[in-house]
């Protein structure tokens, strides 16, 4: 299914996250709204969610678990204090409940690194009573911003809504179980992976995320992007 006559595939991220932002005050978006990306690949759309609505822009760092063998695989993900598993291709796959911890104390250590060094010091944005907008560049099987969505629903915010522009049926329809409200610009099929829905699809730079953040923290204590001019190229 494709909304709003959207062309696929996407330019950028960039021009996906614009026409998202046209979409979602159909939604009736509160003012009282944060925008949470999930990095990488999720900030630059995020970030022009956040300029074009006019609201605070900050990251929820999620980490994918691989197969041990075939780390492309994910076999769940991580997100704060929250763990979301695969229990079918855990089982399936033979994988034991030691190779499971030792994967998950792995990308433990890298979401805390990654928290460090995006954030610089910054306390995290707060979600409570809010309306927290989770912004992703995709949904394939769902399973990162699972893992997102509860870590939120943790922080207790007053609504939850997902906002993609691309995603799988599946992991869309996975997304309503928990979410106030699932936003997804296009659900094509087969759907394959979430690159093949971008004409570019380069990966981020830990250093091109801490810029998008430096250049939104510097605005100060008003909204996150508000009022700004600068597209994600003129961050790079």
């Amino acid at each position: 299914m494709i909304t709003l006559g959207v062309k696929l595939p996407f330019l950028d991220r960039a021009e996906a996250g614009r026409l998202l932002a046209k979409e979602l005050p159909r939604h009736n978006i509160p003012a009282e709204s944060v925008v949470l990306a999930l990095p990488r690949g999720g900030l630059p759309v995020g970030f022009e969610v956040a300029k074009e609505l006019e609201l605070p822009l900050d990251v929820i760092v999620v980490r994918k678990l691989g197969v041990p063998w075939h780390q492309e695989l994910a076999m769940g993900a991580i997100a704060g204090s929250v763990q979301v598993l695969d229990t079918n291709m855990i089982r399936q796959l033979g994988i034991s409940r030691e190779e499971v911890d030792e994967e998950v104390v792995r990308e433990q250590a890298e979401l805390r690194r990654r928290e460090t060094l995006y954030r610089s010091g910054r306390a995290a944005t707060t979600a409570t009573n809010l309306t927290a907008i989770l912004v992703d560049d995709g949904l394939a099987t769902g399973s990162t911003m699972l893992a997102a969505l509860r870590h939120v629903h943790t922080l207790k915010p007053a609504k939850v809504i997902v906002a993609v522009p691309v995603g799988s049926a599946e992991a869309c329809a996975l997304m309503r179980l928990e979410a106030d409200r699932v936003v997804c610009l296009a659900t094509p099929s087969p759907f394959v992976a979430v690159g093949k829905w971008y004409q570019e699809f380069e990966q981020l730079t830990d250093g091109e995320v801490q810029s998008i953040l430096a250049r939104t923290y510097r605005r100060g204590p008003g909204p996150g992007v508000a009022g700004g001019t600068e597209r994600l190229s003129d961050l790079r």
